[in-house]
């Protein structure tokens, strides 16, 4: 029960702020701006954050550290329960501070296409022609059609808050665990009976997760229709606004569009990034802190003690490093594959068993490559590691990399063809190079799915291979803090390097003009 109520939970409240960020921002320069600041959240690890928020909002916190000297008067930390609750509200408001801006990032993957956030676009405009109000058009003419495209990700949302280990090893709850931590802490058992016990909790996580989505799946006609009833013309008639000319519409729509309210959007947006910047601010601050009484705000001391181990641990960090590149360009290439070689009609029916581990419980997933390496004399060894990273890779790079794939201009391949270039040359010189952003992006989220993975790196690895996220989420329940947030603040810098890295390499190439200056 407890798991349902904190999976069922975040998955609501994310999606709720999800659909209402949506609907005050797109189309316009909110939209731009939020698009914008999504990359930076999307680089922070799970396991990082938890961490992060863990300094934030623990009774010898940040937060409780800010305000004792003038609200509290506390000479010592107090013993409330702000982790490890056992409610699960940190694990429900950690999941929702993940799960926003991976929701906002699956729809700009389809609002960003042109086919599709053009086409909105214009349907908006002539809704608002029609005297719609913005607002009551988004919810009428975009929402249905988005909600139809978000409902995969949607899925992948409840199957990670109804099954996430790490986090709740983290943050929480403890007693009683959510069942799959409990699932977990039976499956690395030593005794058979235990393991045999590990695995019939997996398989209740995943009937647990099927019967959720059934129930999702039954509410998906009412949450499409959601605000159809509050769908009202404003003061113009029908007759006048549909005789208005595109350009008409389009500055119509802007102007609406400013005279809507914006602030609780923009507190909204800010409270989010600000959580963000607060986490990763404990976290750099928690890596080089020595001596620090409660209730100082700031460290007595500073110590380089928590970077020096880490310097010292060259070796987990070439592991995370040369692991994950290794998964990155496997689900790369086959998802590359994948949407070149692959008939749409098979498209369309095998995709949904792609996007199975996205849904499956982790534990249960895990065992089941476990399984699978053991039979191929793989297990405990580096092969059989990269196999899983490579495997957990592939649905996200799948998914960030098709919208823009999908939505290529078939026209490019025609008239490579009439010149007559053979399918590689059209592939290496024309369709790859204009869709390195897209190539370069789905490499990075490759990498940081790899970067995050925790139970397949200590299952199938079998305890031998050593990365910058299993140590920082066994070094969670320690009290060693600077090298906590060392190893923490190192899980998210690795991401972000990778995908500073992608948008470096997607910058489009610049030619310098000829010195004569005559025209090319």
């Amino acid at each position: 029960m407890l798991s349902i109520g904190t999976g069922l939970s975040a998955t609501a409240l994310s999606w709720l702020i999800t659909a209402w960020l949506l609907s005050k921002s797109f189309p316009g320069p909110r939209w731009t701006r939020l698009v914008r600041s999504l990359p930076p959240m999307l680089a922070v690890p799970h396991a990082a954050f938890a961490i992060g928020l863990l300094f934030l909002i623990s009774p010898s916190g940040w937060l409780l550290r800010l305000v004792s000297p003038w609200a509290t008067g506390f000479a010592a930390p107090p013993p409330w329960l702000t982790s490890q609750d056992p409610w699960g509200i940190g694990l429900v408001a950690v999941l929702v501070f993940k799960e926003v801006p991976f929701l906002l990032w699956s729809a700009a993957a389809q609002l960003q296409r042109a086919d599709v956030g053009q086409r909105w676009t214009r349907e908006l405009q002539v809704a608002l022609s029609l005297g719609y109000q913005p607002s009551a058009a988004w919810w009428q003419v975009v929402w249905p059609q988005l909600w139809r495209r978000l409902w995969p990700p949607t899925l992948a949302v409840l199957a990670y808050s109804l099954t996430v280990v790490d986090m709740a090893l983290v943050i929480g709850p403890t007693s009683p665990p959510t069942l799959s931590v409990l699932a977990w802490q039976w499956l690395v058992d030593a005794d058979a009976a235990t393991n045999a016990q590990g695995a019939a909790a997996a398989w209740w996580l995943a009937l647990t997760v099927a019967v959720c989505a059934g129930f999702l799946w039954l509410l998906r006609g009412p949450v499409a229709r959601l605000g159809q009833s509050g769908g009202k013309r404003g003061g113009q008639g029908g007759g006048q606004g549909g005789r208005l000319s595109g350009g008409q519409s389009g500055r119509l729509y802007a102007v609406a569009n400013r005279a809507e309210p914006r602030v609780a959007h923009q507190v909204a947006l800010w409270a989010l990034l600000a959580v963000y910047l607060a986490v990763m601010l404990a976290l750099l601050v928690g890596s080089v802190s020595g001596v620090w009484a409660f209730p100082a705000l700031l460290p007595q001391s500073l110590s380089w003690q928590g970077w020096t181990s880490v310097l010292q641990s060259r070796g987990t960090v070439l592991t995370t490093v040369v692991l994950g590149l290794a998964a990155a360009l496997t689900a790369l290439a086959w998802s590359l594959a994948w949407l070149e070689l692959v008939p749409p009609r098979w498209d369309a029916r095998v995709r949904q068993l792609i996007y199975l581990p996205l849904l499956l419980p982790s534990v249960l997933w895990v065992l089941g490559i476990h399984r699978l390496t053991l039979a191929w004399s793989i297990d405990a060894q580096a092969a059989g590691l990269w196999m899983a990273h490579s495997l957990a890779a592939v649905p996200y790079v799948l998914i960030a990399l098709s919208p823009a794939y999908l939505g290529f201009d078939r026209r490019y391949a025609e008239v490579a063809a009439s010149l007559g270039h053979r399918r590689w040359a059209f592939l290496l010189r024309v369709k790859w190079p204009l869709l390195k952003a897209a190539l370069a992006s789905s490499l990075a989220v490759g990498f940081a799915v790899s970067a995050s993975q925790y139970l397949p790196t200590l299952f199938v690895g079998a305890g031998r291979f050593a990365t910058v996220t299993t140590e920082a989420v066994t070094l969670a329940s320690g009290s060693q803090r600077s090298l906590t947030a060392a190893y923490a603040w190192l899980q998210w810098l690795l991401p972000v390097l990778g995908f500073a890295l992608a948008t470096w390499a997607a910058q489009p190439r610049r030619f310098a003009p000829p010195r004569n200056g005559s025209p090319v």
